[in-house]
């Protein structure tokens, strides 16, 4: 494991199943510390009063009385909540009861001030950074998808930045993936570093020596972004829960269709809804999700207090757009697997990676994303090869129905110069292969 370094705080005192979740109660929570109130005894829309001072801030998240949520609806056709299967699920969530007149769902809210009653708000909205009808809805659909109560953020980074800043304190340690989204190591080892946080890096396939570091907060990436590296999260959220440590699983590759990180033993789940969560390329938003109320009561302060909510419209196009992902993640799997298959016959392809060759991954997910990373023989092949595609586009990003390609290198990832990350879309397989044919030179 490596160390992030920091300034001196000598000042600082089967594929188609996956396990119910375990019931983790108590795990944000600390003896000398007053406790929450529960999100269930408070009103609608509370006030924000200093619910983030750190004298309140539970140590372990809180799982006692929540209901276990659902196992994830297997592959091609488990059913799920409610008894639907997951295509079902998808076009259905967070929709409010069927009313005669009104539309299946309504179209965004859009407003800064909300009509107050002369005694104020009293649990009703009042102000557009505080909350929103149209982002509350989709909370809604994507709590009932990863089995928790989410809470929406304006990108995946002021998600995730959200969870650690509010989560972590000065004498924390904190255990990051050395192999995912570099702007995440990057954040800790300058804002948190500085805070008084250690942070301390593993790659993806561990080894996780948990009791050695005494993390406070264990953030997985899983599959991992940009080298696909798979762990077995119910094996690390057990070390995790064995030393009372808050386990955090980045989704962002396999959404809550592909992986249920709650029901495997998790605690938290974070993602970029901007990829293939909603996978239209038209909105930057994120989430975090978990079933401590408690926690996603502290995160929706956080986000009130920093102004980190997502915009209505985004969220309107979020929700629209969940409604086909079981539909555009058949397609993109099936699209990868004859990718991959066309690029293992590739003499200049080399470093072919896919979660569909990996076994553990093929255990863990319920459906394997369209990310595929290969390797060419330095930076002047990967960008020829960009330069050449013309149904690939070249661009960053990954999950839209556009395939897409980049080399990471260039963006501060430390991975080889040649190194080409390849979102396959839902174009017709034929075309894709003759595309990337072309790309690598034909033959």
């Amino acid at each position: 494991m490596d160390r992030i370094e920091q300034p001196d705080r000598s000042d600082h005192a089967s594929r188609s199943e996956q396990p119910d979740q375990p019931d983790h109660a108590g795990r944000l929570e600390q003896s000398d510390r007053p406790d929450h109130a529960s999100r269930s005894e408070q009103p609608d829309r509370p006030d924000h009063a200093s619910r983030l001072e750190q004298s309140d801030r539970p140590d372990r998240v809180d799982r006692s009385g929540q209901p276990e949520p659902a196992a994830p609806a297997g592959g091609s056709g488990g059913a799920g909540a409610a008894g639907w299967r997951d295509a079902t699920r998808v076009v259905h969530a967070g929709e409010p009861a069927a009313t005669p007149g009104a539309p299946f769902r309504a179209g965004p809210v859009l407003a800064a001030p909300y009509h107050l009653a002369a005694e104020g708000p009293d649990g009703a909205d009042a102000y557009g950074r505080t909350d929103n009808p149209t982002v509350r809805a989709l909370e809604a659909a994507i709590g009932e998808l990863e089995g928790g109560e989410a809470v929406a953020f304006a990108s995946g980074m002021a998600a995730i930045t959200g969870l650690l800043l509010a989560t972590l304190t000065a004498g924390d340690t904190v255990l990051l993936p050395s192999d995912g989204y570099f702007k995440v190591r990057e954040f800790a080892g300058t804002v948190l570093a500085n805070r008084g946080v250690t942070v301390h890096t593993v790659p993806t396939s561990g080894p996780y020596e948990l009791a050695e570091l005494a993390p406070r907060l264990v953030l997985l990436e899983t599959p991992a972004n940009p080298g696909l590296a798979v762990c077995d999260i119910a094996e690390v959220a057990a070390a995790s829960r064995d030393l009372g440590a808050v386990l955090a699983v980045d989704n962002t590759t396999a959404t809550p269709l592909g992986q249920r990180p709650l029901a495997l033993g998790a605690d938290v789940v974070v993602a970029s809804g901007t990829k293939a969560l909603t996978g239209h390329s038209d909105l930057v938003l994120g989430y975090v999700a978990t079933a401590d109320p408690r926690l996603a009561g502290r995160l929706r302060d956080w986000r009130a207090m920093t102004g980190a909510i997502c915009g209505p419209f985004e969220a309107w196009l979020a929700h629209r757009s969940l409604a086909t992902l079981e539909l555009r993640l058949a397609r993109q799997e099936a699209n990868a697997a004859a990718v991959v298959e066309f690029l293992a016959g590739r003499p200049e392809v080399t470093g072919l990676r896919w979660p569909g060759l990996d076994p553990l991954a093929r255990r863990q997910l319920t459906r394997l994303p369209g990310l595929v990373t290969f390797e060419l023989a330095g930076e002047a092949a990967a960008t020829a090869f960009l330069r050449a595609t013309k149904l690939v586009a070249n661009a960053t990003s990954f999950g839209g129905l556009h395939s897409s390609a980049d080399r990471r290198a260039q963006f501060g990832d430390p991975v080889p110069a040649g190194l080409i990350r390849l979102s396959v879309g839902c174009e017709d397989p034929a075309d894709l292969i003759d595309d990337l044919r072309a790309g690598l030179g034909g033959g």
